[in-house]
């Protein structure tokens, strides 16, 4: 398990709206999907295009701003095991990826 330094409840939270989104059944759902995936694998899971930010309510889009601001302060990888999300990713890939389902693919990098 990775071990994030100090994450701040604001950044869990925001992490814990995201992936509750990105397992619903909304529009929004498929780029919120996008984005985690990305930070968990981009190689084999896709990345996540920016211009989809156009189509997030503001709220959204700010949870994954305080993410991406939080994984880029710190030095090295922070993935969602972290968070204790490991399980919640895997549920992810199942419910969006469903062909990459591997264990070379469903494990981050």
């Amino acid at each position: 398990m990775n071990v994030a330094p100090m994450i701040h409840p604001e950044v869990r939270q925001a992490v814990a709206r995201l992936f509750d989104l990105a397992q619903s059944d909304t529009g929004q759902a498929r780029r919120v999907a996008d984005f985690l995936m990305a930070w968990w694998n981009a190689t084999d899971l896709g990345g996540f295009d920016l211009a989809d930010l156009f189509s997030l309510d503001r709220a959204v889009a700010a949870d994954m701003a305080t993410v991406f601001a939080f994984l880029g302060s710190h030095p090295g990888g922070i993935y969602a095991d972290a968070f204790d999300l490991e399980d919640a990713m895997k549920g992810l890939i199942a419910l969006w990826r469903p062909d990459m389902i591997t264990e070379e693919h469903a494990g981050n990098a």
